[in-house]
């Protein structure tokens, strides 16, 4: 596989928002573009216990029921968690009640490794990043990895999975699932959609899979396609970055060795 033009990004800085509802209530919402912000309180604005979670539940379907709707039906909410601790079952409560007035959850964005993973494994695209790192403020240099993340789940189609560390999937990647992390991507399952490793500009990090069959594999800024024509067999494989461009090679031939090939820094 050799380098491919620059695969454009798939999940953006937020934009300034168009419209912004400004009442005296912790739960937010912002209009933006096609799509609303749902912005929760973070756990210093009011900490986790069962009754706090009842009150923020609460105000957002306070919020979602008063006055004039200015949303479109159907428009999509991206949830806003930051480093609230959510489950299964509140994340459920939350789009269910925007599912009563026409409005659809679709990805969260949060900094709790548990957060992210409830959310994946409920079928939500998911950016997880760095603690702090959520902040509006630029800043100077790229913050550290986080703890990886692991799922044990496939990847359907439509569902983008976004982390700042090491992202292991116990499952398949299927064609139109994404995964992108600022450090390695290890599928221990067929690889047949989207992986992007080393997001954040790291040409040494690599893709690992049981059965590669991608869309498209991304390292860095490198980027490459599966053959076009199918392998009569499989096996456990890894892509990484050369002078030349993504390689791929059995991951049993893989050693430390190949390190002297990779870019330097």
């Amino acid at each position: 596989m050799t380098s491919d033009s620059a695969l454009p990004e798939v999940v953006s800085d937020l934009t300034p928002a168009t419209e912004e509802i400004k009442v005296n209530f912790q739960v937010r919402f912002k209009s933006e573009a096609d799509r609303m912000l749902l912005i929760l309180p973070t756990e210093a604005e009011i900490p986790a216990s069962a009754n706090n979670w009842s009150e923020i539940w609460q105000q957002m379907k306070q919020r979602l029921n008063a006055g004039e709707r200015f949303w479109q039906p159907h428009t999509q909410v991206e949830l806003l968690a930051a480093d609230r601790l959510l489950d299964g079952r509140q994340l459920q409560q939350i789009a269910d009640a925007l599912s009563e007035v026409q409005l659809q959850m679709q990805r969260v964005r949060t900094s709790r490794r548990q957060t992210a993973v409830a959310a994946a494994t409920a079928g939500y695209c998911v950016e997880q990043q760095a603690p702090g790192s959520m902040a509006t403020s630029p800043v100077s240099s790229p913050p550290p990895l986080v703890e990886p993340i692991y799922l044990q789940m496939t990847i359907r189609s439509g569902v983008e999975i976004r982390h700042s560390g090491t992202v292991v999937v116990l499952g398949d990647i299927n064609p139109g699932g994404i995964a992108i992390a600022n450090g390695d991507i290890l599928v221990w399952g067929r690889l047949r959609g989207v992986a992007h490793a080393g997001a954040n500009g790291n040409a040494k990090c690599l893709i690992m899979a049981l059965q590669m069959e991608p869309t498209q594999l991304r390292i860095a800024n490198y980027v490459a396609r599966a053959p076009a024509n199918q392998l009569e067999e499989y096996y456990p494989e890894v892509a990484y970055v050369t002078p030349d461009g993504i390689r791929l090679t059995k991951a049993a031939d893989f050693s430390k060795s190949l390190s002297q090939f990779l870019p330097q820094s």
